[in-house]
Protein backbone atom coordinates (compact mmCIF):
# COMPACT_ATOMS: atom_id res chain seq x y z
CA UNK A 1 0.00 0.00 0.00
CA UNK A 2 1.42 2.93 -1.26
CA UNK A 3 2.91 5.29 1.80
CA UNK A 4 4.37 8.78 0.19
CA UNK A 5 1.26 10.65 0.28
CA UNK A 6 0.93 12.91 3.89
CA UNK A 7 -2.66 11.58 4.53
CA UNK A 8 -1.44 7.75 4.36
CA UNK A 9 1.37 8.82 6.77
CA UNK A 10 -1.62 10.06 8.91
CA UNK A 11 -2.88 6.48 9.01
CA UNK A 12 0.21 4.36 8.55
CA UNK A 13 0.41 2.87 12.43
CA UNK A 14 -3.06 2.04 11.88
CA UNK A 15 -3.11 -0.05 8.69
CA UNK A 16 0.17 -1.33 8.11
CA UNK A 17 -1.02 -4.64 7.74
CA UNK A 18 -4.14 -4.03 5.87
CA UNK A 19 -5.01 -5.87 2.63
CA UNK A 20 -6.13 -4.04 -0.53
CA UNK A 21 -10.35 -3.47 -0.43
CA UNK A 22 -10.97 -3.21 -4.25
CA UNK A 23 -9.86 -2.12 -7.70
CA UNK A 24 -12.46 -0.05 -9.75
CA UNK A 25 -11.92 2.51 -12.50
CA UNK A 26 -11.24 6.25 -10.94
CA UNK A 27 -13.91 8.45 -9.84
CA UNK A 28 -13.22 11.91 -8.89
CA UNK A 29 -14.29 13.18 -5.41
CA UNK A 30 -14.83 17.02 -4.95
CA UNK A 31 -13.00 19.12 -2.94
CA UNK A 32 -15.90 20.60 -1.76
CA UNK A 33 -18.12 17.72 -0.82
CA UNK A 34 -18.60 17.21 3.19
CA UNK A 35 -18.43 13.13 3.33
CA UNK A 36 -18.55 13.75 7.39
CA UNK A 37 -21.82 15.07 7.19
CA UNK A 38 -24.20 13.47 9.34
CA UNK A 39 -26.50 10.64 7.05
CA UNK A 40 -30.53 10.26 8.32
CA UNK A 41 -28.80 6.30 9.18
CA UNK A 42 -26.72 6.89 11.51
CA UNK A 43 -28.88 9.83 13.54
CA UNK A 44 -27.25 9.93 17.19
CA UNK A 45 -29.76 11.39 19.94
CA UNK A 46 -28.46 14.27 21.91
CA UNK A 47 -25.62 13.39 24.68
CA UNK A 48 -27.83 13.11 28.21
CA UNK A 49 -26.77 16.18 29.85
CA UNK A 50 -25.74 14.22 32.77
CA UNK A 51 -22.69 12.88 31.32
CA UNK A 52 -19.83 14.82 32.47
CA UNK A 53 -17.03 15.67 29.70
CA UNK A 54 -14.21 16.85 29.71
CA UNK A 55 -12.44 19.94 28.83
CA UNK A 56 -8.89 20.72 27.66
CA UNK A 57 -8.26 24.51 27.54
CA UNK A 58 -6.13 24.83 24.36
CA UNK A 59 -5.77 27.37 21.89
CA UNK A 60 -3.69 26.00 19.30
CA UNK A 61 -5.54 25.47 16.70
CA UNK A 62 -9.43 26.48 16.02
CA UNK A 63 -11.56 27.25 12.88
CA UNK A 64 -9.64 28.80 9.83
CA UNK A 65 -6.37 27.30 9.72
CA UNK A 66 -5.25 26.20 7.32
CA UNK A 67 -1.98 23.94 6.40
CA UNK A 68 -0.80 23.04 3.30
CA UNK A 69 2.36 20.35 2.48
CA UNK A 70 4.35 19.02 -0.20
CA UNK A 71 5.29 15.86 -0.28
CA UNK A 72 8.13 14.50 -1.70
CA UNK A 73 10.33 11.50 -2.44
CA UNK A 74 13.83 12.75 -2.27
CA UNK A 75 14.05 15.58 -4.36
CA UNK A 76 10.90 14.91 -6.59
CA UNK A 77 7.36 16.74 -5.60
CA UNK A 78 4.87 14.11 -5.90
CA UNK A 79 1.74 15.54 -4.63
CA UNK A 80 -0.36 18.32 -2.09
CA UNK A 81 -1.58 17.84 1.06
CA UNK A 82 -3.93 19.61 3.52
CA UNK A 83 -5.02 20.06 6.86
CA UNK A 84 -7.60 22.71 7.45
CA UNK A 85 -10.59 23.65 10.18
CA UNK A 86 -13.20 24.84 7.75
CA UNK A 87 -16.03 25.35 10.61
CA UNK A 88 -17.93 24.04 13.70
CA UNK A 89 -20.46 21.85 12.93
CA UNK A 90 -23.37 20.67 15.76
CA UNK A 91 -23.34 17.11 16.66
CA UNK A 92 -25.25 15.34 19.13
CA UNK A 93 -25.56 18.36 20.73
CA UNK A 94 -22.00 18.82 20.82
CA UNK A 95 -19.92 22.06 19.05
CA UNK A 96 -17.60 19.79 17.04
CA UNK A 97 -14.47 20.94 14.80
CA UNK A 98 -14.71 19.65 11.20
CA UNK A 99 -11.00 18.72 10.51
CA UNK A 100 -10.28 18.30 6.31
CA UNK A 101 -6.89 16.37 5.18
CA UNK A 102 -7.19 16.19 1.44
CA UNK A 103 -3.76 14.68 -0.56
CA UNK A 104 -3.61 14.48 -4.16
CA UNK A 105 -1.07 14.06 -7.15
CA UNK A 106 0.65 16.27 -9.08
CA UNK A 107 -0.10 16.40 -12.59
CA UNK A 108 2.91 14.38 -14.04
CA UNK A 109 1.91 11.41 -11.36
CA UNK A 110 -1.49 11.41 -12.57
CA UNK A 111 -0.24 10.26 -15.98
CA UNK A 112 0.72 6.76 -14.18
CA UNK A 113 -0.78 6.84 -10.65
CA UNK A 114 -3.72 9.10 -9.49
CA UNK A 115 -4.22 10.14 -5.86
CA UNK A 116 -7.51 11.33 -4.36
CA UNK A 117 -7.45 11.32 -0.72
CA UNK A 118 -9.87 13.03 1.65
CA UNK A 119 -9.97 12.14 5.43
CA UNK A 120 -12.68 14.00 7.77
CA UNK A 121 -13.45 13.93 11.66
CA UNK A 122 -15.52 15.68 13.49
CA UNK A 123 -13.71 16.77 16.90
CA UNK A 124 -15.21 17.87 20.11
CA UNK A 125 -14.37 22.17 20.86
CA UNK A 126 -13.92 21.20 24.20
CA UNK A 127 -12.97 17.76 25.01
CA UNK A 128 -10.64 17.10 21.69
CA UNK A 129 -11.64 13.65 21.15
CA UNK A 130 -13.52 12.54 18.13
CA UNK A 131 -17.38 11.71 17.42
CA UNK A 132 -16.97 10.78 13.73
CA UNK A 133 -14.26 9.66 11.39
CA UNK A 134 -14.83 8.86 7.74
CA UNK A 135 -12.13 8.43 4.68
CA UNK A 136 -12.17 8.04 1.31
CA UNK A 137 -8.99 6.49 -0.67
CA UNK A 138 -8.72 6.60 -4.19
CA UNK A 139 -4.91 5.55 -4.98
CA UNK A 140 -4.56 4.17 -8.44
CA UNK A 141 -7.04 1.55 -8.78
CA UNK A 142 -7.76 1.39 -5.06
CA UNK A 143 -10.45 2.60 -3.81
CA UNK A 144 -11.36 2.74 0.14
CA UNK A 145 -14.23 3.71 2.05
CA UNK A 146 -14.34 3.84 5.58
CA UNK A 147 -16.65 5.29 8.44
CA UNK A 148 -16.41 5.18 12.07
CA UNK A 149 -19.16 6.64 14.38
CA UNK A 150 -17.82 6.93 18.46
CA UNK A 151 -19.71 7.17 21.28
CA UNK A 152 -17.87 8.97 23.74
CA UNK A 153 -20.39 8.98 26.96
CA UNK A 154 -21.62 4.81 26.14
CA UNK A 155 -17.06 4.11 25.74
CA UNK A 156 -18.10 2.41 22.30
CA UNK A 157 -16.78 2.75 18.73
CA UNK A 158 -19.64 1.29 15.93
CA UNK A 159 -17.38 0.15 12.88
CA UNK A 160 -18.79 -1.89 9.74
CA UNK A 161 -21.33 -4.16 11.28
CA UNK A 162 -19.50 -4.33 14.85
CA UNK A 163 -19.75 -2.32 18.12
CA UNK A 164 -16.55 -2.13 20.27
CA UNK A 165 -16.08 -1.66 23.52
CA UNK A 166 -12.89 1.22 23.87
CA UNK A 167 -11.65 3.43 26.75
CA UNK A 168 -12.78 6.43 27.68
CA UNK A 169 -12.37 9.34 25.16
CA UNK A 170 -10.65 7.46 23.11
CA UNK A 171 -8.80 9.20 20.14
CA UNK A 172 -9.01 8.02 15.92
CA UNK A 173 -6.19 8.25 13.46
CA UNK A 174 -6.62 12.30 12.90
CA UNK A 175 -8.10 13.75 15.88
CA UNK A 176 -5.27 11.59 18.22
CA UNK A 177 -2.71 14.13 15.38
CA UNK A 178 -4.53 16.95 17.04
CA UNK A 179 -5.12 16.07 20.89
CA UNK A 180 -0.84 16.01 20.73
CA UNK A 181 -0.75 19.52 19.58
CA UNK A 182 -3.18 20.35 22.72
CA UNK A 183 -0.17 18.63 25.34
CA UNK A 184 2.79 19.83 27.23
CA UNK A 185 5.36 18.22 25.24
CA UNK A 186 8.72 17.88 27.76
CA UNK A 187 12.08 16.96 25.92
CA UNK A 188 13.25 13.72 27.25
CA UNK A 189 9.48 12.57 28.64
CA UNK A 190 6.51 10.53 26.58
CA UNK A 191 3.02 10.17 27.13
CA UNK A 192 0.22 7.20 25.75
CA UNK A 193 -2.74 7.60 23.92
CA UNK A 194 -5.74 4.92 23.20
CA UNK A 195 -6.47 5.28 19.92
CA UNK A 196 -8.77 3.58 17.47
CA UNK A 197 -8.43 2.65 13.22
CA UNK A 198 -9.51 0.37 11.10
CA UNK A 199 -11.67 -1.41 13.58
CA UNK A 200 -8.34 -2.29 16.03
CA UNK A 201 -7.68 -0.60 19.49
CA UNK A 202 -3.93 0.12 19.42
CA UNK A 203 -1.83 2.10 22.51
CA UNK A 204 0.06 4.87 20.74
CA UNK A 205 3.49 6.10 22.86
CA UNK A 206 4.52 9.74 21.75
CA UNK A 207 8.19 10.36 22.76
CA UNK A 208 9.07 13.66 22.55
CA UNK A 209 12.90 13.79 21.61
CA UNK A 210 14.92 17.23 21.07
CA UNK A 211 14.19 20.52 20.09
CA UNK A 212 16.09 22.26 17.14
CA UNK A 213 15.31 24.42 13.95
CA UNK A 214 13.69 23.19 10.74
CA UNK A 215 13.77 24.95 7.31
CA UNK A 216 11.03 24.29 5.04
CA UNK A 217 9.98 26.33 2.40
CA UNK A 218 7.00 28.27 4.60
CA UNK A 219 10.26 29.57 6.55
CA UNK A 220 12.66 28.36 9.32
CA UNK A 221 10.94 27.71 12.86
CA UNK A 222 11.36 26.61 16.08
CA UNK A 223 10.63 23.08 16.33
CA UNK A 224 10.10 19.87 18.93
CA UNK A 225 10.60 17.16 16.97
CA UNK A 226 7.90 13.97 18.50
CA UNK A 227 7.66 10.46 17.13
CA UNK A 228 4.41 8.18 17.93
CA UNK A 229 5.37 4.50 18.16
CA UNK A 230 3.04 1.44 18.07
CA UNK A 231 2.78 -0.89 21.07
CA UNK A 232 1.88 -4.37 20.22
CA UNK A 233 2.28 -7.11 22.49
CA UNK A 234 3.82 -5.25 25.84
CA UNK A 235 6.34 -3.92 23.37
CA UNK A 236 6.72 -0.53 21.57
CA UNK A 237 8.02 -0.97 17.91
CA UNK A 238 9.33 1.67 15.35
CA UNK A 239 7.96 -0.15 12.62
CA UNK A 240 6.56 2.22 10.14
CA UNK A 241 8.74 5.69 11.46
CA UNK A 242 7.10 8.87 11.72
CA UNK A 243 8.72 11.61 12.62
CA UNK A 244 7.02 14.78 13.32
CA UNK A 245 8.25 18.46 14.02
CA UNK A 246 5.90 20.55 15.42
CA UNK A 247 6.77 24.51 15.97
CA UNK A 248 7.88 25.19 19.79
CA UNK A 249 5.31 28.10 20.56
CA UNK A 250 1.15 27.90 21.42
CA UNK A 251 0.35 26.89 17.96
CA UNK A 252 2.58 23.83 18.15
CA UNK A 253 1.43 23.51 14.35
CA UNK A 254 3.33 20.89 12.18
CA UNK A 255 5.80 21.78 9.53
CA UNK A 256 7.55 18.56 8.56
CA UNK A 257 6.58 14.66 8.59
CA UNK A 258 9.74 12.28 7.65
CA UNK A 259 8.38 8.69 6.96
CA UNK A 260 11.01 6.05 5.90
CA UNK A 261 10.83 3.96 3.15
CA UNK A 262 11.97 1.20 1.65
CA UNK A 263 14.75 3.24 -0.11
CA UNK A 264 15.05 6.72 1.64
CA UNK A 265 12.24 8.70 3.19
CA UNK A 266 8.96 10.77 2.20
CA UNK A 267 8.57 14.28 3.47
CA UNK A 268 5.88 15.95 3.66
CA UNK A 269 7.02 19.83 4.29
CA UNK A 270 4.55 23.03 5.07
CA UNK A 271 4.17 25.22 2.09
CA UNK A 272 1.91 27.35 3.04
CA UNK A 273 -0.49 28.46 6.30
CA UNK A 274 -2.97 30.31 7.82
CA UNK A 275 -3.70 31.07 11.31
CA UNK A 276 -7.18 30.41 13.15
CA UNK A 277 -9.00 32.80 13.96
CA UNK A 278 -9.23 33.53 17.75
Amino acid sequence: MPLWIFVRMLVLLSEQDLPPESYEPFENVSDSTNIAAVHEDEAQPPVDPSWRKRRIQQDSFGVGERLIFDVAYGPIVAGEATMSIPETVMYRGQVCYRVVTTARSTQFVDTFFKVRDRVETLIDMEGIFPWRFEKRIREGRYRSHRKEIYDQPSERVYYKKDTIDVAPYIQGVLSSFYFVRTMDLEVGKHFDIDNFGDGKIYPLRVLVHKKEKVRVPAGTFKCILVEPILKEEGIFKHEGRLRIWLTDDAYRMPVLMKSKALIGSIDARLTRYTRHRN
